[in-house]
């Protein structure tokens, strides 16, 4: 883990024990804290730093070069590695501890995590600048130096030259020329309706959407923009800082155009409009928050005013200090990120569902299948999954001792059996994006970069007391692409699988037994999920279109100066596409599983039902009614209702009564076989069959009214599957669809009907019509409020619960309750 710097001399070293975790710079003799992203105690990490060797990790100036990124050194204290499940842990428990303490995130150039970038743009959490002495000294004399540059005569691009293939061009008004270079940027186009009042309806073209990136990217490239000029390598003065600052901690944000960024010499016209509003342009316009919560969008100019800024004059190189950076990339790779992370780890717990749904063999996850391919996010898969179904009684644990005989195929189809292979690369990219993006966001990404020594160190014990400028290309935001291209294809690949199990639980001639797109009434006159399904296929199609690599279509751009870009903020604009089209999926699979854990728990329980009838029928019919021999007619009636159901597991695309009678009479040479020994007569096997397709319809139409009462799914599946089970039925309030009895129009037909006859003639509470006792017309009014949603709508609300967090804290509270992160 050695970090090679030019100024191999200060390297840190560990900070002795009982002081704390930290390291102590050798030059300067200041310690730091220890920061990591993780909750683990410090000294379980410096135990492990102990095992690697605390060496060489170097103090750069003007800040460490020492950042555990997520995934780096992550150990459960059962020393299994799950380094992404617990990498996306870190960063939630840190995000809940910004969110809820509300202490500033402090912007000092190499502390910032996605969490606080979460914190500050989707949650307005505060920040602001160090006021750490060196920090500051840092940032002034990198100003300090630039200005001795100048006045010797030196050339420095951008600040005394034109701007990319206009720098064989030279200037002494160094102001004028930042001006010209805001100016220049100032190209990107956005909407007369972003720039007006919220909310006012002044588009008259109803196809324009909104031209104006999101408001919390622009929020988060703030943040970040901030954060690396604080290293001191830009030349940026602290007060112009300070007014970037002062703008978002007010929730004041600049309308920033949507398009216009190649991500090469940075985010240019992106970060344009943000060094136009502290300038105080009166055609860069700013969105503002009010203390009643209410936004309106006002001239950078009177923005300044309300928010008590005076107007940045920007001096030498501020104007490219601003814009020469990749911060918006970085913005939107952060909340890309973010919400990845959250879907892959949803997407495990989703397949574990999917394997109860589909009855699926938990053997599929056995820990040799990893051990002998021993790929970590492969092994990671596997523990989650197998995690995730511990205490199911449909999927118990794979245990050497159990029997591989089955009915049907062999072994599950791939979407579940190869589960583990096929979302474990998806960890690994995941993991190493977010370690790419968490090392922009702490990075310098600014040309040209200055390197000094602040004077207080000057007489430090060092190589060289020399600062210096430097000419390179930091600003190139490949490794964002990289890491956002990684993204795109990882959520393509977890969108794949998801479509793949929702298709195989919706289809009947897939699902082992359960009746056709999930309909819990006949399937001849409903189609609950079918439509699902088609759906399913449009997002799936789309997210294969999105996931192509933007890098393959740069174009040479500015005068041939910028041969190679990189694109950075369109691939992370489209990741946040996939992660819509996938969070999409997801909450429509969420809908279709716990549909299909209803039926199959309905199905579990007529099975063991139907022991008792099938013993009633066989006794009278074949047995003489008599109680004697009773292991006979036990062994008799197990035999007929295990040939019984092997046929209603595959006629469940008839209704209920034609199911009954088909099963009954196309399982009767199986059962006459059984009877063999009986003396059975053609009136008993008549009889037989009459009686038995009759009690069979009976017996399920009973069970399933009761079920519709109370559903008992939850003593069947898993305590994780109970996690997003309870979160659909309660939370959301989304029940059980009986099927088109649920349409609403039908509903409300019942409600209006009885209210004309002035009493109610259906079902009682949550009984499907003609089941039960009627009701009165306030049961008809509740069952309309809690009914009265199309399908869309049931799982739209839980397409808001995927993306604004809510399921993913009660999945990650559950990990953390039940130790699954390592924690």
């Amino acid at each position: 883990m050695t970090l090679k710097t030019e100024r191999a001399d200060l390297y840190a070293r560990k900070a002795p024990r009982g002081e704390g975790g930290g390291w102590i710079d050798k030059a300067t003799g200041r310690r730091f804290s220890f920061r990591t992203l993780t909750p683990h105690p410090k000294s379980a990490i410096l135990k492990h730093l102990g095992e690697q060797g605390f060496k060489d990790f170097a103090y750069s100036l003007p800040s460490l070069i020492f950042d555990f990124t997520m995934g780096e050194i992550i150990k459960s204290q059962k020393g299994d590695a799950v380094p992404h499940a617990f990498a996306a842990y870190s960063e939630w428990i840190r995000l809940q501890n910004r969110r809820h303490s509300r202490k500033d995130v402090l912007v000092n150039g190499r502390e910032l995590t996605i969490a606080d970038v979460l914190a500050v743009s989707l949650h307005n959490g505060p920040a602001k600048l160090t006021d750490d002495p060196l920090d500051l000294e840092l940032v002034s004399e990198s100003v300090a130096f630039l200005a001795r540059e100048l006045e010797a005569g030196n050339v420095i691009y951008g600040v005394n030259t034109g701007f990319g293939g206009s720098a064989d061009t030279r200037t002494q008004d160094f102001e004028r020329l930042q001006s010209a270079a805001v100016q220049h940027l100032n190209v990107g186009i956005l909407l007369k309706a972003d720039k007006t009042d919220p909310g006012s309806d002044n588009q008259e073209n109803g196809l324009l959407r909104s031209h104006a990136l999101p408001t919390p990217i622009v929020k988060a490239a703030m943040l970040i923009r901030c954060n690396s000029l604080m290293r001191g390598h830009s030349g940026v003065r602290v007060s112009v800082i300070e007014s970037v600052m002062k703008l978002l901690s007010l929730n004041m944000t600049p309308v920033v155009p949507l398009r216009g960024s190649i991500s090469a010499s940075g985010d240019l016209s992106t970060l344009s409009h943000i060094a136009g509003a502290i300038e105080g342009n009166p055609d860069i316009f700013v969105k503002v928050v009010g203390e009643d919560g209410k936004t309106k969008i006002l001239p950078a100019s009177e923005t300044l005013k309300v928010a008590k800024i005076d107007p940045v004059r920007l001096q030498a190189k501020e104007g490219l200090g601003i814009t020469n950076g990749t911060a918006p990339s970085c913005a939107a790779a952060c909340l890309a990120i973010d919400q990845a992370n959250q879907l892959a780890l949803l997407a495990q717990l989703l397949t574990a569902m999917g394997t109860e749904a589909l009855n699926g063999n938990s053997h599929n996850y056995h820990p040799f299948i990893s051990a002998i391919r021993p790929h970590p996010g492969q092994a990671e898969v596997t523990t989650n999954i197998l995690h995730f179904l511990s205490g199911s009684k449909i999927c118990p644990p794979p245990t050497s001792s159990q029997s591989i005989a089955r009915v049907g195929l062999a072994q599950d189809r791939y979407s579940l059996r190869t589960a583990p292979q096929w979302l474990g690369p998806q960890l690994e990219d995941l993991l190493l994006a977010t370690r790419q993006v968490t090392t922009e966001i702490n990075s310098t990404t600014d040309n040209p970069l200055i390197e000094v020594v602040p004077p207080s160190l000057a007489n430090s014990n060092t190589s060289s007391n020399t600062s210096r400028m430097h000419h390179g290309g930091n600003f190139q935001a490949a490794a964002l692409t990289s890491a956002m291209e990684k993204t795109l294809l990882a959520l393509q690949n977890i969108g794949r699988l998801l479509y793949a199990q929702s298709a195989e639980l919706i289809n009947n001639a897939t699902n082992k037994g359960l009746p056709p797109n999930l309909s819990l009434d006949d399937p001849s006159a409903s189609f609950t999920c079918k439509g699902f399904d088609v759906n399913m296929a449009a997002y799936a199609a789309e997210l294969a279109y999105l996931a192509k690599p933007v890098s393959a279509h740069v174009q040479v751009a500015e005068m041939a100066n910028q041969s190679v870009n990189s694109m950075a903020l369109v691939a992370a604009r489209y990741a946040l596409e996939a992660v819509e089209v996938v969070s999409l999926m997801a909450a429509t699979y969420v809908y279709v599983l716990c549909q299909a854990l209803d039926l199959r728990c309905l199905g579990l329980e007529f099975r063991e039902r139907l022991g008792e009838v099938v013993r009633g029928v066989v006794a009278g019919c074949f047995l003489g009614g008599e109680k004697g021999g009773k292991r006979e007619e036990e062994v008799v009636s197990e035999s007929v209702r295990d040939a019984v159901l092997a046929r209603w597991d595959q006629l469940s695309h008839l209704d209920l009564g034609d199911r009954c009678r088909t099963a009954v009479n196309e399982s009767l040479g199986t059962v006459l076989e059984t009877l063999a020994g009986c003396g059975a007569s053609l009136e008993g096997v008549r009889e037989y069959q009459g009686r038995m397709a009759a009690a069979m319809e009976t017996c399920y139409a009973g069970l399933r009214v009761e079920f519709l009462r109370s559903q008992t799914t939850t003593d069947y599946i898993s305590s994780a599957s109970r996690v997003v089970y309870d979160f659909v039925r309660k939370d959301l309030n989304i029940p059980l669809n009986r099927g088109i009895e649920d349409h609403p129009p039908l509903l409300l037909g019942k409600v209006e009907e009885a209210r004309r006859a002035g009493t109610a003639d259906g079902p009682n509470g949550h009984v499907a019509s003609g089941e039960g006792e009627n009701g009165d017309l306030t049961a008809l009014e509740e069952e309309l409020a809690l009914r009265g949603r199309t399908l869309g709508t049931m799982s739209g609300e839980i397409y808001e619960a995927v993306r604004g967090g809510e399921l993913h804290d009660r999945i990650m509270k559950f990990g953390e309750e039940s130790g699954i992160w390592g924690q």
